[in-house]
């Protein structure tokens, strides 16, 4: 098995890219400590390439992954074919899931995100580079000794964490 160290952000293609490419964004900027190591950049496939084949390239990711990110739009929680299947695979390998709402919600939204992710242990966190920073840091920890301890669904910070964030 390699070494765990990339981020895996899972996201609608159609609706949510610009999210997707605003953290990029972030990550080069000199102006935010923002960073991660995106799984993305491990393989490519094209989108001629048939499912089966994509599918495969997105588990060697996944198996490279240290933390997943899910970004939840508008239209996430329908999404089976990839997002899915992401989430599937993420659970299965016992990733640490962050679920970044792209409303603003610093909670679970019981409404957009994805019921098989709603019971999972996961940090829901709203869509802003610090705190997502400070998930990117912290959780893969907590999530560590919360699952050591059988605990499971939705985990959110709490106000005093955002305010110490500047948010």
């Amino acid at each position: 098995m390699s070494y765990r160290n990339k981020v895996f952000v899972s996201f609608d293609g159609d609706q949510d890219i610009h999210y997707y490419r605003l953290m990029r964004a972030w990550k080069q900027s000199d102006n935010t400590p923002f960073n991660f190591y995106d799984a993305h950049d491990i393989n490519s496939a094209r989108d001629t390439s048939t499912e089966e084949t994509i599918k495969k390239r997105l588990r060697e990711r996944l198996e490279n992954t240290k933390v997943f990110v899910l970004l939840v739009g508008k239209n996430t929680r329908y999404l089976y074919k990839f997002v899915r299947w992401e989430i599937e695979q993420a659970i299965s390998l016992s990733l640490p899931i962050i679920v970044v709402n792209l409303n603003g919600l610093r909670s679970m939204d019981s409404d957009l995100c994805p019921s098989i992710v709603r019971d999972e242990l996961a940090m829901h966190i709203s869509f802003k580079s610090s705190i997502l920073q400070y998930a990117l840091e912290k959780w893969p920890f907590q999530h560590q000794t919360l699952k050591e301890q059988f605990e499971s669904g939705p985990y959110y910070y709490k106000s005093e964490t955002y305010e110490r964030l500047g948010l």
